[in-house]
């Protein structure tokens, strides 16, 4: 055969065996795409702020630490001392701005003495000068105004059982929380009257979880009972208030995610001139907590 014949038929031949072959499949697990990174979950962080009287300048304290690490809250709810700075601080003021009121306060500015009635009454403090005094400092906006959800506990006095107002007049709710039996004279709103919230809350913890909060912050100012120097009548109220208010907080602080508890040693419920130590040492406390509260939130968003 001619040579150029064999090269043609080999070719042809090649071509054809070329067709026949079965076509290679790529039978190897198609590559999994990575999953879109999820958003943190948004939570509802809420401040629960305890009762103490002027051991309540410690809240500012905390505020500000809080606010330096970009930490705000959602919810704030307070007691007593706590619903006085928990009402400033929801209306819009940063912890600077609570310590500049705070060293401005002058005490006689919120004690309106109340003259006995025949020898008798029921606190030596009326409470109207507190409660001009705080909605002045939040501009008059009734509590669903203030830019920050609010609430303030009181104890009804008739039945015993906790209040908590969120509507209406802003002073009127801190008067009511912050009315210390023997102290302030008990407050008259819509036929019920009520007295401090720290008879039934000393630290709101679960009135913040009702607010909707998702991690709670609580701050307790309480003293222990052996630390407190009993050496005038407002004292010895306060003893009592934290005595009955330790049992309470047991059960109470179980249910917040982080406790702050100030170290305030033994200052005195009266004792406004230690304001700025009680602001210091709110700081301190919060500071030396960071990490675990930075820590726990990040746990809390993860989805």
């Amino acid at each position: 055969m001619h040579p150029r014949r064999l090269f043609t038929f080999a070719l042809a031949a090649f071509a054809l065996a070329a067709c026949s072959t079965t076509p290679h499949v790529d039978t190897s697990p198609a590559a999994t795409p990575l999953a879109a990174p999820q958003p943190p979950r948004k939570i509802k962080i809420g401040l629960a702020l305890g009762g103490g009287a002027a051991r309540g300048f410690a809240h500012i304290g905390v505020i500000k630490a809080l606010e330096a690490q970009g930490i705000y809250p959602d919810i704030v709810v307070g007691t007593s001392a706590g619903s006085v700075v928990g009402a400033m601080y929801a209306a819009g003021n940063t912890g600077f701005q609570l310590q500049k009121m705070a060293f401005d306060m002058d005490e006689a500015a919120i004690s309106d003495w109340a003259l006995p009635l025949f020898g008798k009454s029921s606190g030596v403090l009326k409470g109207e000068a507190l409660q001009a005094y705080v909605n002045k400092a939040v501009n008059n906006q009734p509590m669903e105004k203030l830019k920050i959800p609010f609430g303030a506990v009181a104890s009804d006095l008739k039945t015993g059982q906790p209040i908590l107002f969120q509507r209406g007049n802003t002073g009127m709710a801190v008067r009511a929380s912050s009315s210390v039996p023997g102290v302030f004279q008990p407050v008259a709103i819509n036929g019920h009257t009520y007295v401090d919230g720290g008879l039934v809350a000393p630290v709101p913890v679960r009135f913040a979880r009702d607010m909707g909060a998702d991690f709670i912050i609580a701050v307790n100012i309480s003293t222990q009972a052996d630390a407190q120097a009993t050496v005038s009548s407002l004292e010895v109220i306060m003893q009592t208030f934290s005595i009955m208010g330790q049992r309470i907080n047991q059960f109470e602080l179980k249910d917040a995610d982080i406790v702050i508890q100030p170290a305030l040693g033994k200052m005195g419920s009266s004792d406004f001139n230690s304001r700025n130590q009680a602001i210091l040492a709110g700081e301190q406390a919060a500071a030396a907590l960071m990490p675990q509260i930075k820590q726990k939130l990040e746990a809390k968003r993860r989805p």
